[in-house]
């Protein structure tokens, strides 16, 4: 026991000595654990039966034996049934006189954490009272007394659950309060509205949710707190769970283009209660693994026509190399020269089939966006006429983003292309790029051409569809669109003002700082973590590591310079590396997850939504693009 400590218990046992009732507490196993001066001095207790430890029983038996429950004499009867009543921790009171002709009282009540309390008091003097009364008082009658007695019995017993009353207050405002304060944890937006839309309970996190709100909004009405447009977006289903359902939906917050899902749960007072949660980073993962499982689909469906066209191409430009051979003139020689020209289109078209739906996966890496767009005029350039200009407007923040550069640099390459294409000889394309918040980087592609058709704008993301007539493949716009969803993002086609204007909207993930610092390396294998180890500290960073998520959520707390997480997912206990992310989301901590499972398991799916993913096994160089940021590939 620290010296703190030693002087609180000591300060403790000097303010229960100054209490003039005795008092007594026993464990659940009714083993003494405290008791005060007075308790020993009332029953004469020898000091072993004092000590924390001592047990009830044995301190019973010897008040029994000291004949302090006379005219019972059957000592371990009487030790019997006083543990049974202790073992029920039934709140109690009751009053007795003892062997030496003094009267106490006895209140027990049982104690939150287990155990039990006891207070004596010594009413030996009241009761005389009571007695003097009725010796002196021949005027009142014996119902006067006894009512006055049985009064004063009440108003003691009374005041006993008075007092077991308010430890049950007390009780109920810490349970209170530890639940608010598991509320105020969850990454979530807790709260309850009344039947007039006004709000009761709220766990202080809507702010969180929806940027820019306020938190403290107990009182306010909820079309206040969340503002005119959101509560437009929401009041149907609030009004659903008034008439008694429970809608769950999602929506796009318009501040900062977060995706929300908000759950209604009517009362049966007619109130609501509200669940609101931000999903973005799990929406983004779903739109990539739909894309992946639409691009898996379409390689089952093409791959087999692929195969046979393929053969049919080959047969077709084995027997026009033999005619060509033949010498025919005139006439024939050119339909030679067209069917082979078509046939080896045809196997370009095949080959563009395939890159489409191919297994491709996309690799992340710490991307200066600055310098890839810099880059990007560098090398579009040179194919525009000398009409045709080209301007860079980055208004991205100073940040090194996690993106697969170069098939980001190809697709941003594909459509100034395109835009070259609609405005001809002269006219003016321009790349946009700047963040939506801290969820999206949003890049726009405009020129200054005739715009999109009607049906161009209905059909251009569908395969084979072109404007281009036979100069076109049809698969240019949909290779983007692919890219994009891929990444968790989308793709917008319309009409600006004075032309087609493309978007590709990308998530904004910020790359860990690179430069060094202090890495938490949180991995189970002894032999891995060394190897990691030796990465992490090749790469600049100083190491900390931890075996389980527990270990690394009290490092992450207790050391506030750590830069970078880099976590295995099956680690020790039942906790993975991606509850390891869920807790740190909201931190700013970057976390690179890591693991084996197939890209198949639904836990390797679930990783994806938290951020980046490194398959084992890696190599420091795989390590070094998520950190170390590339212009382009």
């Amino acid at each position: 026991m620290n010296r703190t400590s030693k002087q609180n218990a000591a300060m403790t046992t000097a303010g229960l000595n100054l209490i003039a009732q005795a008092l007594s507490i026993y464990d659940n196993d009714l083993r003494l654990s405290v008791s005060n001066r007075r308790f020993q001095e009332m029953f004469n207790l020898p000091d072993r039966l004092v000590q924390p430890g001592a047990s009830f029983a044995e301190t019973i038996r010897f008040l029994a034996e000291a004949g302090e429950y006379a005219p019972e004499t059957d000592i371990e009867e009487i030790v019997q049934s006083r543990v049974e009543q202790a073992l029920d921790f039934v709140p109690h009171y009751l009053e007795r006189e003892r062997p030496n002709g003094q009267m106490i009282s006895i209140e027990g009540s049982p104690l939150p954490q287990g155990g039990w309390v006891t207070v004596y008091t010594d009413i030996t003097r009241a009761k005389r009272a009571e007695q003097l009364l009725r010796s002196r008082s021949e005027e009142l009658s014996e119902k006067l007394i006894t009512h006055t007695e049985e009064l004063s019995a009440a108003n003691r017993q009374l005041e006993a659950a008075n007092t077991a009353l308010e430890e049950t207050k007390r009780q109920l405002t810490e349970i209170e309060g530890r639940t608010r304060l598991t509320t105020e944890m969850m990454p979530a937006h807790i709260a309850h509205v009344d039947p007039d839309g006004y709000y009761t309970y709220t766990n202080r996190r809507l702010s969180a949710v929806f940027p820019g709100r306020p938190s403290d909004i107990l009182g306010m009405h909820i079309s206040d707190a969340l503002g005119e447009a959101a509560f437009e977006r929401i009041e149907p289903h609030l009004l659903a769970a008034y008439k008694g359902g429970s809608p769950v939906f999602e929506f796009t917050e318009s501040h900062g283009s977060r995706r929300i899902r908000v759950a209604f749960t009517p009362d049966q007072q007619g109130g609501v209660y509200v669940l609101s949660m931000d999903v973005t980073e799990e929406t983004q993962a779903r739109v990539a693994l739909q894309q992946a499982r639409r691009r898996e689909m379409a390689a089952q469906m093409t791959s087999g026509l692929a195969h046979d066209f393929s053969n049919l191409l080959t047969i077709i430009l084995g027997m026009q190399g033999k005619l060509e051979k033949m010498g025919l003139g005139g006439e024939a020689a050119d339909l030679v020269q067209g069917t082979l020209s078509a046939a080896r289109r045809g196997g370009r078209l095949l080959n563009r089939i395939a890159e489409m739906t191919s297994q491709r996966t996309l690799r992340p890496q710490a991307t200066d966006m600055h310098a890839l767009l810099d880059e990007l005029k560098v090398l579009a350039s040179p194919s525009l006429p000398l009409g045709v200009g080209l301007s860079i407007l980055d208004n991205l923040p100073d940040q090194a983003l996690l993106l697969d550069a170069g098939k980001l640099q190809d697709a941003l390459l594909n459509l100034i292309l395109n835009a070259r294409d609609a405005c001809g000889t002269s006219g003016q394309i321009t790349v946009s790029a700047h963040a939506v918040g801290q969820t999206w980087a949003e890049i726009t592609v405009t020129d200054t051409g005739p715009g999109f058709s009607p049906e161009a704008l209905e059909k251009a993301l569908n395969p084979f569809f072109t404007t281009k007539g036979s100069e076109g493949s049809g698969l240019g716009l949909p290779m983007v669109y692919d890219m994009a969803k891929l990444a968790g993002g989308d793709m917008r086609i319309r009409n600006g003002i004075s032309g087609a204007a493309i978007t590709l909207r990308l998530p904004y993930r910020p790359a860990p700082d690179a430069g060094g610092g202090l890495a938490l390396l949180v991995e189970d294998s002894d032999e891995l973590r060394a190897a990691f180890r030796d990465m992490l500290i090749d790469l600049g960073y100083s190491v900390i590591e931890a075996a389980s998520v527990d270990e690394a959520c009290a490092l992450t707390a207790d050391l506030p310079d750590i830069a970078l997480v880099l976590s295995d997912i099956m680690l020790e206990g039942s906790a993975t590396g991606v509850d390891l992310a869920i807790r740190l989301d909201g931190s700013g901590l970057p976390c690179i997850l890591m693991t084996s499972l197939p890209v198949s398991d639904p836990l390797y799916r679930k990783a994806l939504k938290c951020g980046p993913v490194l398959r084992k096994p890696f190599t420091i160089h795989q390590l070094s693009e998520l950190i170390q940021p590339e212009p382009a590939a």
